[in-house]
């Protein structure tokens, strides 16, 4: 599958220990984090214009230093500084050094010369004159006031070094970091295949945007949502469609999924209903771990393998799939595709915003900031989509008890946090 060359996960590596019930958010994760590891091959020599988004799959040095010479920041003059008996005179040699066109000759000691932004310095030189900063006349470079030696001078290497470590494995390729590699003659590098994440939607009551719906029947969000969520963040989505509460169907799906993805997210059927049955399918034909995670919006997350693929089931209410998408899929995807499990940067703020919160479990409310403050939806309810779009990112509350009025500091995730 996708040319996987990596150690496959433990049939059992979702299992919780016997008695545990409820598991605190941050408890969640790190058990999450320590049972993954990279699943997807490597792709070697990949070029730069293929990788933005791509993860690195092996550390990166620098060919060349950056700068490669000695160059000037400025427009000016450059001279052997430094300057510190003034007024002085420097006669000009013939000729000038600007960028890819540099002075080859020595200047002589006690000499000046033109001197362009980015071009070399010269040998015989090492300090440089913003042209404003004096005056020419008759042949001479005419200086009134004091300069260090090495002022306006870029030193070779003082960025980057050669063979130094630029960028290391497991990195994300953005386009700032490709500049990097560019700057030091980089043509290709080393990275992980794309993690291939299959979305697969289930329930009777579910149908397919375009189809046909009577009244008790709702269109599917999930699908199309984590779908653009897969896409968003670098993978590469298989669609595995939308089947009905019917077993062999939800087997289908799955053993499709098996042979085709990396990973799977489902949403729905993941519960101990009776036409739950993507449960019921992973319990009888693989191994699953309903992890009861204290977080609100969200139910039961399914872990599971299933013929050596592992699933993700979510809930079927897209506020709850989208939260458990983002808190526990995001960083779990980062893991499986080489690159490394995060943690969303929060942001502490002041609320714009009245809430009583009960103990016992995290809750992670739809919200945005305006003015400096943040506010939250107007409901909590999982299944009003409205919250989504409306929202910029996620308040997150532990699991204590808090008042919260208008000035309160709360920990604000926007949705870049996450890679969004």
């Amino acid at each position: 599958m996708n040319g996987k060359t990596t150690t496959p996960l433990r049939n059992d590596c979702f299992a919780l220990p016997p008695g545990v019930n409820w598991t605190p958010v941050e408890e969640a994760l790190e058990r999450l984090r320590s049972r993954l590891h990279p699943v997807v091959g490597v792709e070697r020599s990949v070029p730069l214009s293929q990788v933005n988004g791509r993860i690195l799959a092996s550390d990166v040095h620098a060919p060349r230093a950056h700068p490669p010479s000695n160059n000037s920041a400025v427009d000016g003059y450059a001279f052997a500084g430094p300057l510190t008996d003034v007024p002085c005179t420097l006669p000009l040699v013939d000729g000038r050094s600007a960028a890819g066109e540099p002075y080859l000759e020595q200047v002589p000691e006690g000499h000046a010369i033109r001197i362009l932004t980015g071009a070399v310095i010269p040998a015989g030189t090492d300090t440089v004159v913003l042209e404003e900063d004096c005056e020419v006349r008759d042949g001479h470079l005419h200086l009134n006031g004091t300069l260090k030696a090495g002022a306006n001078a870029r030193k070779a290497g003082e960025d980057i070094k050669a063979q130094d470590r630029i960028l290391t494995v497991a990195t994300r390729l953005t386009p700032t970091q490709i500049s990097v590699l560019a700057s030091v003659g980089v043509e290709s590098v080393d990275v992980y295949q794309r993690l291939r994440v299959g979305v697969l939607s289930t329930g009777d009551e579910v149908k397919p945007v375009g189809s046909a719906v009577t009244d008790w029947q709702i269109y599917d969000a999930n699908r199309p949502m984590l779908s653009a969520l897969v896409a968003q963040l670098g993978y590469e989505l298989v669609d595995l469609g939308h089947v009905l509460d019917r077993a062999e169907d939800v087997k289908a799906a799955l053993e499709q999924g098996s042979e085709q993805c990396d990973l799977i997210l489902t949403s729905g059927g993941v519960s101990a209903g009776d036409e739950d049955h993507v449960s019921k399918t992973l319990k009888a034909h693989g191994d699953i771990s309903n992890w009861r995670i204290a977080i609100k919006p969200g139910r039961p997350l399914a872990l599971a393998m299933f013929q050596g693929t592992p699933v993700v089931g979510l809930p079927g209410n897209p506020v709850a799939a989208w939260v458990c998408a983002l808190r526990f899929g995001a960083p779990a995807m980062a893991l499986l595709a080489g690159g490394e499990w995060f943690e969303p940067q929060a942001y502490v703020m002041p609320a714009n915003f009245t809430k009583n919160k009960k103990p016992g479990r995290s809750e992670m409310l739809r919200a945005r900031v305006r003015d400096g403050q943040v506010e939250v939806f107007g409901s909590e309810g999982s299944g009003r989509v409205t919250g989504l779009a409306w929202s910029e990112g996620l308040v997150e509350l532990d699991e204590s008890a808090r008042q919260i009025e208008p000035g309160t500091p709360v920990r604000f995730i926007p949705y870049g946090s996450f890679g969004l």
